[in-house]
């Protein structure tokens, strides 16, 4: 065969190989969420340590921090982060008025958009407390309301390898809570991704549609 052609054969062949594989590396997808920043003294390690694994999360973000953190916001952006909200001040909103809720929900969404991080989709209520009020609220903003299946107890001083288990316990759609700022979590990072992997599950956005976790757009 000629030069030419055994290169173009090779080629071809590698194509058809490698396709399939990519395709098939990815059963399913889970989300992966990180609450309560953005901070200069968390957000970049996290960052770091998503992209050096390569994975991808929701953060959903307090606009408090988002105001005083600019930059941390486009950070996350620019690390192929998606930005939610998670109210301005993470108060218990189901005790507070329609007035204050619609407060600590549009204010953010501007602190958000203001620092870089688009106009988010979708939010978190603090403590994953809800009721009728909040998702109208919620609703006037176009925003999906996040809760969770996994809880990762990161925020109740779990240890590395229970985090990396509460992970393992995902299924293809599913969501899990995690922080920000606790230094188990980001020290649990490479072994999630290594768990997900292992089990055929990719890091996928959260549809804004559904609400569950899906293909990144």
């Amino acid at each position: 065969m000629r030069p030419w052609l055994l290169a173009a054969a090779l080629a071809v062949t590698t194509l058809i190989s490698v396709a399939p594989a990519d395709a098939a590396a990815c059963g399913g997808y889970v989300g992966l969420t990180f609450d309560d920043g953005p901070s200069n003294a968390h957000t970049p390690a996290l960052l770091n340590a998503l992209r050096q694994n390569g994975l991808r999360a929701t953060m959903f973000n307090e606009g408090q921090y988002a105001a005083a953190y600019p930059a941390q916001v486009r950070a996350q952006v620019s690390a192929g982060m998606w930005v939610g909200n998670h109210s301005y001040t993470h108060p218990h909103l189901t005790q507070q008025s329609q007035s204050q809720m619609d407060s600590e929900i549009s204010r953010t969404q501007q602190a958000i958009a203001a620092a870089g991080g688009g106009t988010p989709k979708l939010f978190r209520p603090p403590y994953g407390e809800t009721n009728g009020t909040l998702q109208a609220v919620e609703a006037k903003y176009g925003l999906r309301q996040i809760i969770w299946d996994v809880d990762s107890q990161d925020w109740n001083n779990a240890s590395v390898d229970a985090i990396v288990a509460a992970n393992a316990r995902l299924g293809n759609g599913q969501i899990i809570l995690m922080h920000e700022w606790p230094g188990n979590t980001l020290a649990a990072i490479p072994r999630i991704a290594q768990t997900l992997a292992s089990r055929g599950l990719c890091a996928g956005m959260i549809s804004p549609q559904t609400g569950r976790a899906v293909a990144p757009g």
